[in-house]
């Protein structure tokens, strides 16, 4: 009989239980640290050589206060989940999300006629144009937290498709956490990093567009393989009894649409327009940010007019062709809103709120059926904020029992001694262990280049090269890390367990780090520019 594999929060809590143990065996120590302004910001980094020994601080019944202080240290991130459950439920009621998947369905059967796209697969050129979104998306904005609300699009879709869950987890995720770690103009990893390194912003983007190239080739190709693999023998999903779920909501789910536009989505479509129009007004311009670039685009303007026809038409065809428009609507508003004026969750949180509001009023729905829909989306994605509250409890713990920057030291000084190419390995190996207890990319940045970049000056090693080390052990192990509230939640909203999540993506996972090795060569032995 084979033995049953402990449930996520079983994983989680046990790696909080570990935590607290090392508290009683693992020195007490820790850096002092200063205030200084990175791009604009302020932060708090480390002093280099500042590392002092200080009290042990063993952790014991603080393991059952870890969920408590784990939901208040992710909070934001908590709420963001259960919102965008509850304004997804709403426009899933509305069926409109299920017209897509119909319409999308015969969408790829039209286009599996053309001989060059039968010979390359449809499915295939559209999940690699889903992807290279994604991965630009991350490698631009650092987009991470954000790919939560896409997961309950693309699974389901994944799904209908004869795929499965971790095919539709990989489209939006998966593709984002690869452009993350390419990093192309990402502000929160790159921009700090370089930043805290005294590096001209955004340098040496030549050879990390190169970079950005293979890591997505190998990455989508891993991805693709295993899609074609399950299309072929379902039987070989890893979570084919875990998409039972979706399955069968699919076909709780399926009844006759009544394609009609009801008095109220012209009043929202009217209410949307004035609204977009005013904002339009004030902010015709915007500055999109591109790395250290800004670029003025009159982004309001142009989704006000894309909105104002594409809603028009949709309305005269049915209303849940204005719903869809409003998602897409809302997807070019997050865009803008992060890429132009710095958004982040509390702002997108917001956007999907108004947006499932939205779409519950176009459908005609009163106030009382709103609300009851909103409380069964949380109710239904409520086991996801858990597990991203108890994640956070870890890195509560390690803090707690002053034990994060002894690790730090430690494995900073095993560099010590050791040439350049050896040296640089050794911090890359470094940012993936750190990586695994802390995810947060600008948190260890903060932590690590103000003495990583120091030591490399000792060496003779280009504090690029210390940087591409960081960004590397930054990006790849976000995708397995337990720690990572990001990841717990997005596997909880899909409905994957942990382990299976693992045993698929460890192979993808050693393949990347491997790549992570080779691509590091090049930035001691040639000369590259801006390295």
């Amino acid at each position: 009989m084979l033995k049953k594999i402990p449930h996520t929060y079983v994983i989680v809590f046990s790696i909080i239980v570990l935590s607290a143990m090392l508290t009683w065996f693992v020195p007490g120590g820790a850096f002092d640290r200063q205030t200084i302004s990175v791009n604009g910001i302020d932060r708090s980094v480390v002093v280099p050589g500042s590392y002092h020994p200080v009290d042990r601080n063993p952790q014991t019944w603080q393991i059952f206060s870890a969920l408590f202080d784990g939901f208040v240290d992710k909070a934001d991130i908590v709420v963001f989940i259960l919102i965008i459950g509850g304004a997804f439920w709403i426009m899933n009621e509305s069926k409109a999300i299920d017209v897509a998947i119909q319409s999308f369905l015969k969408f790829t059967k039209r286009i599996e006629h053309n001989k060059f796209i039968s010979l390359i697969g449809a499915d295939n050129l559209i999940f690699v144009l889903i992807m290279l979104m994604f991965s630009i998306f991350g490698a631009v904005f650092g987009m991470s937290e954000e790919t939560i609300a896409f997961v309950i699009i693309f699974v389901p879709l994944a799904i209908s498709m004869g795929y499965d869950s971790i095919v539709g987890v990989s489209l939006c995720f998966v593709a984002a956490a690869l452009g993350f770690a390419g990093a192309i103009l990402n502000p929160f990893t790159i921009g700090i990093a370089q930043g805290l390194s005294n590096l001209p912003l955004f340098s040496g983007i030549e050879y990390r567009m190169f970079c950005w190239v293979i890591i997505n080739i190998v990455g989508f190709w891993f991805i693709l393989s295993y899609a074609h693999k399950v299309k072929k023998n379902p039987s070989i999903s890893l979570v084919k009894d875990d998409d039972k779920y979706w399955l069968e909501r699919k076909q709780n789910e399926t009844v006759q649409i009544d394609y009609h536009t009801p008095l109220s989505a012209w009043i929202i479509y009217g209410i949307i327009l004035v609204v977009m129009a005013i904002f339009t007004w004030f902010y015709p311009m915007t500055s999109i940010s591109l790395g250290e670039r800004s670029i003025p685009f009159p982004a309001l303007p142009c989704i006000t007019a894309i909105f104002a026809l594409t809603g028009f038409f949709s309305l005269r065809k049915s209303v849940h062709f204005f719903i869809l428009q409003i998602l897409i609507i809302t997807i070019l508003i997050l865009i803008t809103g992060v890429m132009g004026y710095g958004w982040y969750i509390m702002e997108i949180a917001t956007l999907f709120f108004a947006m499932g509001l939205a779409a519950g009023i176009s459908m005609n729905y009163n106030a009382n059926r709103i609300t009851k829909l909103f409380l069964d989306g949380i109710r239904d994605i409520q086991s996801a904020a858990i597990i991203v509250g108890l994640a956070g409890g870890i890195i509560i713990i390690l803090n707690n029992g002053n034990i994060i920057d002894t690790m730090l030291y430690k494995l900073s000084e095993s560099i010590s001694g050791m040439g350049k190419m050896a040296s640089l390995n050794m911090m890359y190996v470094v940012q993936n262990l750190i990586n695994l207890v802390m995810p947060s990319g600008s948190a260890k940045a903060a932590l690590t280049m103000p003495m990583m970049s120091q030591f490399s000056d000792l060496i003779g090693l280009s504090r690029q090269s210390t940087v591409m080390a960081y960004q590397l052990g930054d990006g790849f192990t976000n995708m397995i890390t337990p720690t990572s509230g990001v990841l717990l939640g997005v596997l909880s909203v899909a409905r994957i367990p942990y382990e299976k999540w693992f045993k698929w993506i460890l192979p993808l996972m050693v393949i990347l780090i491997i790549l992570g090795f080779i691509l590091l060569i090049p930035t001691v032995f040639m000369k590259l520019n801006g390295f």
